[in-house]
């Protein structure tokens, strides 16, 4: 099982090197190999996602993600940002469908910013399409400086597209996955404004024809974003474009405490995957010890589940997790009077301590 380390920028390093730690641990035959991206490898290699380390993701099993981006590379030219890394590994990879679950631990329910009745026993799984929608429509704006900035500009636009095909297949995995939880889906659109989303709201309503047993409602995306505040718990699984499913999730993860808790894992029409923490590279707190490596120790968890067919290695990664919670050890984003302040190296200790 061959996986690719890319740690990245931030915070990536230090919360990837705690994921590795508890991968190590299962004593499985893992086979890693580290590599730059983003900002770090521009550095290095001027590029965010040289051709090395393309190479090494697409002959991995799977890829071990950090976080990319750093306020000193925002003067680069577009196409040299840390993000572009994430965008490429995306496309060159055929990874479609994002998914990110939002679970609220019973520990973490003081947590949230919401009422512990309106998110006590939330378990909610947003899919979020990756290669279309606004993100990869062309063109992408109008006299564009080399900065990537406008100083004469009159105009900048951006086109939102998406195809029937890419609209199926990730409908079909929504249904799909659905029909592992409670059997019901919510597509999120803007079908009322935008001639786009009528298309795919027509399109996903045709391909849930063919999973009779699931049960498929539409939501506007205004309406979703304050039915996630409001009631939660009344969704199993979202299916949404990429931009509204990159908003949406973000909104979703302070509902469980902190974005720090949510992994995440982007699948190609094969289950091969990069997985990765919801949250991005936060310099402002890079090297301090503070961060949260439990969404990226939980995406390793999804790493072993979805991409390399090991069931119970993935189940004592998320009950050891469980079982630090239930210790009350937490790091600062998520600690409160009563738990016990660790930092990021002593939380992935802990959970390697759990699963022994």
């Amino acid at each position: 099982m061959k996986i690719a380390v890319l740690p990245g920028d931030g915070i990536g390093p230090e919360i990837v090197v705690e994921a590795v730690k508890v991968l190590r641990a299962l004593n499985l035959p893992f086979e890693m190999e580290t590599a730059p991206v983003g900002g770090a490898a521009y550095a290095a290699l001027g590029h965010p996602l040289p051709a090395s380390t393309l190479k090494l993701a697409q002959d991995a099993d799977a890829i071990l993600f950090g976080a990319v981006g750093d306020w000193k590379y925002d003067t680069l030219d577009r196409h040299l940002r840390p993000e572009q890394a994430i965008l490429g590994l995306r496309k060159h990879l055929g990874l479609f469908a994002n998914f990110r679950p939002a679970i609220c631990y019973p520990e973490l329910v003081s947590a949230s910013s919401l009422k512990p009745e309106l998110v006590a026993g939330l378990d909610i799984l947003i899919i979020r399409e990756l290669t279309g929608d606004i993100y990869f429509g062309q063109p992408r704006g109008r006299r564009i400086a080399t900065d990537g900035h406008f100083p004469d500009a009159e105009e900048a636009f951006d086109t939102m597209r998406y195809s029937r095909p890419e609209i199926e297949r990730i409908a079909h995995v929504a249904f799909q996955a659905a029909r592992k939880r409670s059997k019901r889906v919510t597509s999120v659109d803007k079908a009322n404004v935008l001639e786009t989303f009528q298309f795919w709201k027509d399109i996903v309503t045709e391909v849930s024809q063919q999973y009779p047993d699931v049960a498929l409602d539409h939501m506007y995306v205004d309406n979703a974003a304050m039915q996630l505040v409001k009631a939660p718990k009344k969704f199993d699984v979202i299916v949404t474009g990429n931009m509204f499913g990159d908003i949406l999730s973000d909104e979703a993860s302070m509902l469980t405490g902190s974005i720090g808790m949510l992994p995440s894992a982007s699948l190609d029409a094969n289950n091969k995957g990069l997985y990765e923490p919801s949250h991005g590279s936060a310099p402002d707190i890079a090297g301090q010890g503070i961060a949260n490596p439990l969404a990226t120790i939980l995406s390793a968890a999804m790493m072993l589940r979805f991409s390399l067919n090991q069931e119970a290695a993935a189940q004592r990664i998320e009950n050891a997790v469980k079982s630090v919670l239930a210790q009350g050890l937490r790091t600062p984003d998520i600690y409160s009077d009563g738990t016990t302040r660790v930092s990021t190296i002593e939380m992935g200790n802990a959970v390697v301590n759990a699963m022994r």
